[in-house]
């Protein structure tokens, strides 16, 4: 190779049998830096370091070239020898088989005349006696193979062609030396006739047929000797009929062939002793598929799944869960969770069933029984539910004279309260205050399921909103009596009538209509109307004669929960069943401690809480979700073992119900093309607003757009939080909390956007413009004017120069252009130049003419029209 020629290094890799990398690497130990590239080119030189080292390689490369060279010579040498001894012995085996039909076909021609053919000469010469013939006549049998197969054939043609010398044998055998008179045999004679027309008939269906192995000879004799009957017989019996089965044969082979089948063939017993272990594997096998199936179709739950983990694990949508849920009159939410009745109602919708997972630790906390003369009359628990804004916190205010809703953000409710009230009469009340807002549909229906009677309470100068009548249905759902609050008559645009009218149509009919459902008009600004309200409440409360055994261990239901940073977990309880004391253990869902202090909602602490008492308990090592159970048992140890075995099962249940991207996902995010997604890490201040937050976000994803909620919990955004966002690459959103310790340091430094909200409002406009701007902008057309062609002129070395007059709009210089003749597009493109007279413009508007030249297109008429048009990026909205 000359030095200065190149060489592609692949071709050099091929050659010497070495690979890349090997190749590479030995370059680099010599001083020779190649790049690790196939196609990279290298020198004469360098293609000489490679062959001295890697010369070895090369050599074994051809080696074994050669080797396989010689192998498949052998091989082919073989397979010809092969084949030309097949050929040898086919061609053999067709010679015999064609010199066997020969002497056949002589033997049958020649048979019955060369019988009796004497050869005298040959006994005279001997002096033998006659009888001595046989040996002559035996011969050409033994010359003729084909028949050897008819023994008794040659006495039969003898006595035929023959019959005079047998005759004449007895006088011819008395002297002992038999002399004959020489006489001239002037042939045989003829005694019959063979017709050979036959053999011809043969002949040729054996060449049309081609399968000698499957002949028949049909011979047809003339004679009418008896001496023939045998041929005779055998020539019948060779061109019989075939005979038809009888019915009773044809069923004996159907039923040997259904043994067969059945497996109940008269065999061995290892034939049997299989087919049996065939079976057992068949029918166990069957066994394993039903379970298998069986058990696919049932679901282990805890007592812990939403309504989104129970469409996870059916692999149904959460929208086709709700709609099962709204047709047996319950409303959820995608984050509400279910109880263990409607669970399995649900899921047996959908063809499921379900095995709750918590059944022996529910076991293990026995409920007592309370005997009748242990129970007590206790107080109403009530929820006040109804729209935003239509006076519901307003009216408690009132009757607690208290102010709650200057403390509440936006004046608007967002967390759910829990409050006693003792009214004039000695009696009390426990009134738990719900939001109104879309987003707390959870809170509402937590509300109505812990309550014995529902406040709905609707403006006057308003009408039945959407969460009224979800609230309606909540209670409805719940069993609860309802009491209905028409709130704002004080107001000159009040119109109740309006509002019992549109209750009506919801087949809800009002005392004063004639119905059974009380209702009153109230104005919670002026206290008009409140104490009668509240005598109806007591009312109802007296037909459901409430009671309770306060002489029990203490049990009802968590409220709400929150962590405040110098206290700790905070826990709101309705205690309904027994009596809850400072020192109980108290286990709560997922969490558990001793009780340290207890407060009632104005702050004031209390030793002990009775029957449908609200009250903040601290001292539980979480935050219980709202709508738990909350237990005292004696043995803290127990409690422990509970709450530890409960969170353990909520983490299986976790990892059951989290959504794996599917293939169908990722090919409709590939389809889609400019799939996104937003991940939020969610903190609160309480439970519920979490969930009614998670709620709402999760419910903003779209096609394009998927919001995922990666983590959410109550309590102030940490270090940990601000690191799990950097490496899911999720924004922080805090309702009500802030950053604690050095997270907003952190946070600053990863660059972790920590967006903070008090208004729920705020937070779900905000996520939705975000995820409006990482919408792709929509591309449209605006079409700003048109002008008409009029004249044209052709410039040499320029092109043709269409003189317009603009008709509509405006023309820009900018604008992309349409050419159209007689009302169809023959061609889009854009401008070259736009004149006023010889000065370049930017736009000429409508009635002015112009000068105009399209860009790499000349082909332009009197009267075509130009319409110019803008394509604008129009923002897609949500």
């Amino acid at each position: 190779m000359a030095e200065n020629a190149t060489i592609r290094l692949n071709k050099v890799l091929r050659e010497l049998n070495i690979s890349l990398d090997r190749a590479v690497d030995y370059l680099t130990s010599q001083g020779h830096e190649v790049e690790a590239r196939p196609t990279t080119k290298i020198s004469g030189e360098v293609y000489q370091v490679l062959l001295d080292e890697f010369r070895s390689d090369k050599s074994k490369k051809v080696a074994s070239k050669e080797v396989g060279e010689e192998k498949r010579k052998e091989k082919e040498a073989l397979r010809q020898q092969l084949e030309q001894e097949q050929e040898e012995k086919r061609l053999a085996r067709e010679r015999r088989q064609s010199r066997s039909e020969v002497v056949k076909a002589k033997a049958d021609l020649a048979g019955p005349t060369q019988v009796g053919k004497i050869d005298l000469e040959e006994t005279k010469k001997q002096g033998a006696p006659t009888k001595k013939e046989e040996p002559a006549v035996e011969k050409p049998a033994a010359e003729t193979p084909g028949e050897a197969e008819k023994p008794a054939e040659a006495p039969a043609a003898k006595t035929q062609a023959d019959e005079k010398p047998e005759a004449e044998k007895p006088a011819a055998e008395k002297p002992e030396v038999m002399e004959t008179e020489y006489k001239k045999l002037s042939g045989p004679k003829i005694k019959d006739k063979i017709d050979l027309t036959q053999f011809e008939k043969k002949k040729k269906e054996k060449k049309d047929d081609g399968d000698r192995k499957r002949r028949r000879r049909r011979i047809t004799s003339k004679t009418d000797s008896g001496g023939r009957g045998k041929a005779g017989g055998r020539k019948q019996r060779f061109a019989a009929n075939k005979v038809e089965p009888t019915e009773e044969e044809v069923q004996k082979q159907v039923r040997e062939t259904l043994e067969k089948l059945q497996g109940k063939s008269k065999k061995g017993k290892g034939a049997k002793y299989r087919r049996d272990k065939r079976d057992q594997h068949r029918q166990q096998t069957e066994k394993d598929l039903e379970a298998q199936e069986l058990e696919s179709k049932t679901l282990k739950v805890t007592e812990f799944v939403t309504v989104g983990e129970v469409a996870t694990m059916m692999d149904v949508s959460t929208t086709d869960i709700i709609s099962a849920c709204m047709s047996l009159g319950i409303m959820v939410t995608m984050n509400q969770r279910l109880d263990a009745e409607t669970l399995t109602i649900v899921a047996e919708e959908f063809g499921y069933e379900v095995e709750f997972v918590t059944a022996e630790i529910e076991e293990s906390i026995e409920e007592e029984e309370d005997a009748p003369e242990d129970l007590q009359p206790r107080a109403p628990i009530v929820t006040v539910m109804g729209h935003v804004d239509h006076g519901k916190t307003s009216l408690l205010d009132y009757i607690r004279e208290e102010n709650v809703i200057a403390g509440e953000s936006g004046g608007i409710t967002q967390h759910i309260g829990a409050y006693g009230v003792s009214l004039e009469n000695g009696q009390k009340i426990a009134f738990l205050d719900t939001p109104g807002h879309e987003a707390f549909t959870a809170m509402r229906a937590r509300g109505a399921q812990v309550t014995d009677i529902a406040i709905i309470v609707i403006a006057a100068d308003d009408d039945i909103m959407p969460q009224t009548k979800e609230a309606i249905s909540h209670a409805q759902a719940a069993g609860v009596p309802i009491v209905f609050a028409i709130n704002k008559v004080d107001k000159p645009t009040a119109n109740p009538d309006k509002i019992k009218e549109g209750l009506a149509n919801m087949n809800l009919l009002v005392e004063d209509w004639g119905g059974k459902i009380q209702s009153h008009d109230i104005s919670a600004k002026t206290g008009q109307g409140v104490k009668e309200l509240l005598e109806k409440v007591l009312l109802e409360a007296e037909l459901l004669e409430l009671k309770a055994n306060p002489d029990k261990l203490a049990s009802g239901t968590v409220v709400e929960a929150f962590l405040d940073k110098g206290r700790g977990y905070v826990s709101t309880v309705l205690v309904t069943a027994g009596t809850l004391h400072i020192g109980d253990y108290v286990l709560a869902g997922t969490c558990s401690g001793k009780v340290k202090a207890m407060q009632d909602e104005r702050g004031k602490n209390v030793k002990s809480a009775g029957p449908s008492t609200p009250i903040s308990i601290l001292g539980l090592d979480g935050a219980p979700q709202a709508g738990d159970k909350f237990n005292v048992l004696e043995d803290e140890r127990e409690a422990k073992q509970i709450a530890s075995k409960r969170s353990q099962l909520l983490r299986e249940q976790n990892v059951r119900t989290q959504r794996h991207i599917t293939l169908d996902e990722i090919g409709r995010r590939i389809a889609l093309g400019d799939f996104q997604e937003l991940n939020i890490i969610l903190k609160g201040d309480v439970d519920g607003s979490v969930e009614a937050l998670s709620d709402s976000f999760q419910k903003l994803s779209t096609d394009e757009i998927q919001v995922n909620i990666i983590h959410k919990g109550v309590g102030a955004i940490t270090e940990s939080d601000v690191l799990l966002a950097s490496a899911s690459d999720a924004i922080i959103i805090g309702f009500n909390v802030r950053p604690m310790g050095n997270a907003r340091e952190v946070a600053d430094k990863e660059e972790i956007d920590i967006r903070m909200y008090s208004i729920i409002y705020d937070a779900i406009n905000d996520v939705k413009d975000a995820m409006e701007g990482m919408l792709s902008p929509e591309i449209k057309e605006e079409v700003t004017g048109t002008a008409e062609i009029r004249e044209t002129f052709k410039i040499s070395k320029i092109g043709t120069i269409a003189g317009c007059m603009v008709t509509s709009g405006k023309v820009f210089r900018n604008s992309n252009i349409r050419l159209i003749r007689d009302g169809v597009v023959i061609f889009t493109g854009e401008l070259a130049s736009l004149k006023r007279f010889k000065d370049d413009v930017k736009e000429v508007s409508k009635g002015y003419d112009c000068g105009l030249q399209i860009k790499n297109y000349n082909d332009i008429k009197e009267g075509d029209v130009v319409e110019a048009f803008q394509e604008v990026a129009v923002k897609k909205t949500l």
